[in-house]
């Protein structure tokens, strides 16, 4: 949206406003950031786009809504053999103190 704001339109023209600034993704990556969400930005080629933007980071990013509205519990799936009134953080069993221990395979 910022992008059309700025009078460019395709991921080309937006490709050549990024080689003004020293930044050189490829096609593919312009073309992806383009047309959806990306999975990564690395920070600094974010202030790179936001340079060639002339925007800020807000302008670029939207929030989400949470999950689950506060006070509502979703259905976890349990692992196999979960004690049902578990409820609280998984913590490691402590070593049996006797015996040798198993020795590595060879």
């Amino acid at each position: 949206m910022v992008a059309a704001q700025r009078d460019l339109w395709r991921p080309t023209e937006l490709l050549e406003a990024f080689k003004m600034v020293g930044f050189t993704p490829s096609l593919s990556k312009v073309a992806a950031m383009w047309s959806g969400t990306p999975v990564t930005v690395r920070l600094d080629d974010l202030d790179k786009i936001c340079a060639v933007l002339n925007c800020t980071v807000g302008d670029l990013l939207q929030a989400e809504p949470l999950g689950s509205a506060a006070g509502e519990s979703e259905a976890q799936p349990k692992a196999v053999g979960a004690e049902e009134g578990g409820g609280g953080p998984v913590r490691p069993k402590p070593r049996r103190q006797g015996g040798p221990r198993s020795l590595p395979p060879n």
